[in-house]
C-alpha cells in the first residue's frame, strides 16, 4: 500500500467529473487499499479517487474513533448511487482533505438510500443515516466535482477561498 498525494483546493483536478468504473480489479482493489491508507495517514474519514487525482467513481470511508480504540471498518463503494433520501434535512460541521482547516455547516438529507458494487465488486444497497450519511453524500459530490464550500452560503464561500489562498501564499514563500 502507497500513500498518496491529497489534492486541495483551488486544484482544477478536483472540479472534474469521475467516470465509472467498468470493471472490479485487481489494480481497482489496490487503489482503494492505497486510497484506504491515505485516508487513515491524513485521519480523514473518508475519501474519493479524485482526490488523489484518480477521475474514478470510488469511495472509502471508515468511521472509526481511534480515541476508543474501536476496531477499523473500512467501506468502499464503487459506482455510488443514490436510489432515495429522505425529506428530513439535517445540518452538519463538514471538513475535507482537500480543504484543510476549513469548516462549516452543510444541510443534506438525514437519511439516504445507496447503491453501489463492493470491495470485490459485488452489488449492494445500503441505507445510511447520520455521519455516514452525511460523509457518503460529501464524498459523492466529489465525484461531481462538487467540494462542500459550494454548498454554504456565497460570503461563507467566499471567505473560506480567501483563508485558503492566504494559506497556499504562505507556503509558497
Amino acid at each position: 500500500m502507497t500513500t498518496r498525494t491529497i489534492l486541495t483546493e483551488p486544484n482544477p483536478i478536483l472540479r472534474q467529473i469521475s467516470k465509472p468504473v467498468l470493471q472490479v480489479t485487481d489494480e481497482i482493489r489496490n487503489l482503494m487499499d492505497d486510497m484506504r491508507q491515505t485516508m487513515y495517514d491524513a485521519n480523514g474519514i473518508g475519501l474519493a479517487a479524485i482526490q488523489i487525482g484518480i477521475a474514478q467513481r470510488i469511495i472509502v470511508i471508515d468511521l472509526y474513533e481511534k480515541e476508543t480504540n474501536e476496531e477499523k471498518n473500512p467501506l468502499y463503494f464503487i459506482n455510488p448511487e443514490i436510489i432515495s433520501s429522505s425529506e428530513e434535512m439535517q445540518s452538519y460541521k463538514e471538513g475535507c482533505l482537500s480543504v484543510p482547516e476549513i469548516y462549516e455547516n452543510v444541510v443534506r438529507p438525514e437519511t439516504i438510500t445507496v447503491k453501489y458494487l463492493d470491495y470485490n465488486g459485488q452489488p449492494q444497497i445500503l441505507e445510511a443515516s447520520g455521519l455516514l450519511s452525511v460523509c457518503l453524500q460529501h464524498e459523492m459530490d466529489h465525484l461531481n466535482g462538487v467540494l462542500f464550500i459550494d454548498k454554504i452560503s456565497k460570503l461563507k464561500r467566499q471567505l473560506a477561498l480567501s483563508k485558503i489562498r492566504k494559506k497556499n501564499k504562505i507556503k509558497l514563500a
